[in-house]
């Protein structure tokens, strides 16, 4: 059976290669727009996988420029009505259909507070856009599966682009140039092992680190909203602190252990979990001998994150149908959350 969100998980690359070609004019503007404001400060306001998409952004943010990035919880505006003093700060808002009243009435909040405001959005011209000093196009096309995964992946593609221009970085600039094509072969790459070992388990632990973090934390929601499959993700740093008490026999574990500083720490702690006797499932590069699945080496350390969650969605659509559900019908989910 094949699904909506199967077919819209295959056509990111292609979504991606023309976002990056229509969007690299206004990035190199917004490039010299944020070096003129350098702001010493970010605030992200997103939901869901908009919010994943965010922590990407703040932690290459926060590794590159060195100033920190917090994500704010709305009902500080929409209940708690914070009084924000937000000068010298940009607020970054991410949202696919840049309709929800939250995010609308936070950004218009932290704008008030003294904030320079940036949305990126799915749908241009939308009412989250219309109240930001400036506005990114995600150009992901419509998407009708109920489950993002092209707009995630060219959430992520555009805050790796912004900060490419952000920070004059002609290394990562050129590597996204060359993302596409990698993208394709990373959405044909063989990851049917995970279906076999996840089609009837009730619950799993996704495990990444650094930039990685993010996209760990997507596949855990995807997890959970297309396979009713209770998914926690956590980093890799974390998993021997409290998360391992629930680790016995049998347990399965995804560990995302991509090529880049990260890796070895994840690599010895996939070991250790083998060794207590979880059910590992270690996706690696094709140097990693001991892998059950391959990744798709993205060519930066900052791109690493899209090449595993674009082979994940493609084998999360097909788990779901493996597992009898429709990843196109989650139960109780619509397309659009209005939240207040």
């Amino acid at each position: 059976m094949s699904s909506m969100m199967l077919s819209e998980a295959r056509s990111a690359p292609e979504r991606i290669a023309d976002q990056l070609t229509r969007n690299a004019e206004s990035h190199a503007e917004l490039g010299a727009w944020l070096r003129q404001c350098d702001p010493q400060g970010v605030v992200t306001v997103a939901r869901g996988s908009s919010d994943h998409a965010a922590s990407y952004f703040a932690y290459l943010c926060m590794q590159s420029r060195g100033i920190p990035v917090a994500s704010l919880p709305p009902s500080l505006t929409t209940l708690a009505r914070a009084p924000w003093k937000l000068d010298g700060q940009l607020a970054l808002a991410i949202s696919q259909s840049g309709q929800s009243p939250d995010l609308i009435e936070t950004q218009k909040a932290l704008a008030a507070g003294g904030a320079q405001t940036l949305a990126l959005v799915n749908t241009p011209q939308s009412p989250l856009g219309e109240v930001s000093d400036r506005e990114i196009a995600l150009h992901a096309g419509e998407e009708r599966s109920v489950a993002a995964t092209k707009s995630y992946l060219a959430t992520l593609s555009a805050c790796a682009q912004l900060l490419g221009h952000w920070n004059r970085d002609r290394e990562l600039l050129a590597a996204l140039e060359a993302l596409p094509a990698r993208l394709r072969v990373a959405a044909e790459q063989d990851w049917s092992p995970a279906i076999e070992a996840l089609r009837n388990a009730d619950k799993l632990m996704v495990v990444g680190r650094g930039a990685g973090l993010a996209v760990a934390q997507e596949a855990a929601l995807k997890f959970k909203e297309t396979c009713a499959l209770q998914a926690e993700p956590f980093s890799g740093a974390e998993v021997k602190h409290g998360p391992m008490a629930l680790i016995g026999p049998g347990y399965p574990v995804l560990v995302f252990a991509p090529p880049g500083p990260e890796q070895a720490g994840l690599l010895e702690l996939a070991e250790w979990l083998k060794s207590v006797g979880a059910l590992v499932l270690l996706a690696a590069d094709e140097d990693v001998a001991q892998r059950e699945l391959t990744v798709t080496d993205a060519g930066h350390a900052a791109l690493q994150p899209l090449s595993v969650i674009q082979s994940f969605y493609v084998m999360a659509a097909q788990l779901a149908v493996a597992r009898g559900s429709d990843p196109d019908q989650p139960r109780h989910l619509k397309k659009v959350t209005r939240t207040r």
